[in-house]
């Protein structure tokens, strides 16, 4: 019997209550998806997320989230193992890639699939790894508290020096998601940095962590691994920050796996610097 061919596919814009299905095929690649991630995802861009479907069955997925109107960022690419050598993955691509229509689009790539993202037009930017341990046990600093209300303007004001785009909406829900724990660190009126940790399937992933120094990141670090001491954690770090590299290290964690940030064109500068600890693969 011959298999489906990819214009039997039907791919359609996916709703938040589409999605579990989704995340139940990251956690079989073993992604750990935050648990709590999905509502944060869509607040930024409802109509971002895709399925492709057989005969009423989902085989594959994608989101392509826009970020105003230069900005895109591509993940949850992902096909049903049985359904892979088809075509079907990059059918659902070419559709959902139009969403992002001009703007420059980045992605976080699987070493598997990076040649393939190549030939799409991306270009690598750095690599990414994902350190992951046992949290030590170590005293939350004083000087580093917990979000409260008040600081959500200025937090999401220091967010946009630190990404290639603004994003309020993701953060109104990211801050306060079920299970987050975000904390901050403030010189006078000023954030000086701010981090989260949140519930994953396997274990807790932070990110971001955003900070001016390793003096900064340190300290936010040892915040929110206090919420998880003796328990496995982990965090993406961007090869480029050498301190951000040695500060897990120093933690103990040792890398997991890798991807790559890739983009189609050019980004608008941010303060690289500054980023210990990407906030999720999945959205940038």
């Amino acid at each position: 019997m011959a298999s489906p061919a990819p214009e039997d596919l039907v791919i359609t814009q996916a709703g938040l209550d589409d999605w579990p299905v989704v995340r139940g095929w990251a956690v079989d690649e073993g992604w750990n998806p935050g648990v709590s991630d999905s509502a944060a995802f869509f607040a930024q861009d409802p109509e971002g997320f895709f399925i492709g479907w057989i005969d009423g069955e989902p085989i594959t997925a994608i989101s392509v989230v826009n970020y105003g109107s230069d900005y895109a960022f591509l993940g949850w690419y992902l096909v049903r193992p049985d359904a892979r050598g088809h075509g079907y993955g990059l059918t659902t691509w070419k559709t959902a890639l139009a969403h992002a229509e001009n703007r420059t689009v980045g992605l976080d790539g699987v070493v598997a699939q990076q040649d393939n993202y190549r030939r799409s037009g991306f270009e690598l930017a750095h690599r990414t790894f994902r350190y992951a341990g046992t949290a030590p046990a170590r005293p939350a600093p004083a000087d580093v508290r917990a979000v409260r209300p008040e600081d959500v303007e200025d937090i999401t004001a220091y967010d946009a020096t630190c990404t290639p785009a603004d994003r309020p909406g993701f953060l109104a829900h990211w801050l306060t998601g079920p299970g987050h724990h975000a904390v901050v660190r403030r010189a006078g009126d000023r954030v000086t940095g701010y981090g989260v940790i949140r519930p994953g399937h396997d274990c807790p992933r932070i990110g971001p962590l955003f900070a001016d120094t390793p003096e900064d990141a340190r300290a936010v670090f040892d915040a929110l691994i206090a919420e998880a001491a003796g328990g496995q954690v982990a965090i993406d770090v961007p090869e480029t920050n050498p301190a951000g590299v040695a500060l897990a290290e120093e933690a103990g964690f040792t890398p997991s796996f890798e991807t790559a940030r890739m983009y189609t064109g050019p980004v608008r500068p941010y303060a690289r610097e500054r980023v210990f600890g990407v906030t999720t693969l999945e959205l940038g």
